[in-house]
């Protein structure tokens, strides 16, 4: 690597970039990301169905259901970090968003990744029972909402992600009437892809039965891992803090602009949509150019040849940067020439 690279940090998305077929441009073209996706979906158990799910235009269960969203969210981010952790990639620090956030730790090897999926299944089980719910995104700080939330406290911050830029969380009668209110005062209001009240008070009460957290055997990260529940590295195994993340706020900005401050690096979003690479790329050292912002995937749905050579632009960023790349494997690049799946 050269003296003047950056260092690259892994970015992992959670519930709300989920869309139908994501990432399935690299399913039976990449051997790893193939394999990888077989054997989780295997654990999480109803693999065909669930595979075909992921792989239809429309799925027998909606793509934003908690039920499909989280299990899928969790298997393909999985999967493409070990398709570059195996080809050779070596991030300086991983940093996952909600979901995002235990796939990470699971390749960081905090979790096994057998636990992590009884983890997964307890918490969309768990999930799955709550009334329903959801989250706004609004574009303003969280002191120019203080106001309407005092008025709706049954609403709260669910997430950080930039300092305009928050998310709202709450069950689905006093979400509305909050956005009415919000819409009426002015600000601009985007329904995230959710139909449950993620990272809100309103779930506490489902996580305070500390199993299957309690069974398992945590490890320290072999990876350096950023927390966006606690803003800060991960460094010892911690149960209560894995067990209140599903109620918890992700303050996504603010451990992105600590770890910032640490040096200069590639940010990589590493799941569908770029949703975190937007917010990545209005942070005062990517607009001054100390770090970067790239993807692994594009920002839009489209047809699968577009993730492929998305793929293939990525690895071309890190050898510009002089980081360790993998050469695409020959399935991967053969059927980028062809254009098939």
């Amino acid at each position: 690597m050269r003296s003047d690279s950056r260092e690259l940090v892994l970015l992992f998305p959670g519930q709300g970039v989920q869309h139908a077929r994501m990432a399935a441009g690299l399913y039976r073209h990449d051997p790893v990301f193939t394999e990888t996706v077989d054997d989780v979906l295997e654990r999480f158990g109803d693999a065909e169905r669930m595979r075909a799910d992921w792989l239809s235009e429309r799925p027998s269960t909606p793509v934003d259901d908690v039920a499909l969203a989280q299990p899928l969210l969790f298997t393909t981010g999985y999967a493409l970090g070990r398709m570059l952790l195996d080809g050779g990639v070596r991030p300086a620090a991983l940093l996952g968003h909600s979901v995002g956030e235990l796939v990470a730790a699971t390749l960081a090897g905090v979790f096994d990744l057998g636990d992590a999926v009884t983890l997964m299944r307890d918490r969309v089980a768990r999930l799955r029972a709550t009334p329903p719910g959801g989250m706004l995104t609004v574009s303003a700080t969280a002191h120019d909402l203080a106001p309407v939330l005092a008025r709706h406290p049954q609403v709260a911050v669910g997430a950080v992600n930039a300092p305009r830029q928050i998310a709202l969380a709450g069950l689905d009668g006093p979400l509305e009437a909050a956005e009415r209110d919000l819409r009426a005062a002015g600000f601009t209001v985007r329904r995230v892809a959710a139909t449950t009240a993620f990272h809100s008070p309103v779930l506490a009460p489902l996580f305070t039965d500390p199993r299957p957290l309690s069974d398992f055997r945590l490890g320290r990260p072999r990876i350096p891992l950023w927390s966006a529940f606690t803003t800060e590295p991960v460094t010892a195994p911690d149960p209560a803090m894995w067990a209140d993340q599903p109620a918890a706020p992700v303050l996504f900005w603010p451990t992105l602009d600590k770890l910032l401050r640490t040096g200069r690096y590639l940010l990589a979003d590493v799941g569908p949509g770029q949703g975190l690479a937007t917010p990545a790329r209005r942070h005062p050292e990517v607009q001054a150019g100390r770090s970067a912002v790239t993807a692994l995937l594009p920002a839009r749905p489209g047809p699968p040849e577009a993730e492929r050579a998305a793929v293939q632009r990525f690895l071309r960023v890190l050898r510009d940067e002089g980081l360790p790349a993998p050469r695409p494997t020959l399935s991967l690049v053969a059927a980028h020439t062809r254009g098939v799946l």
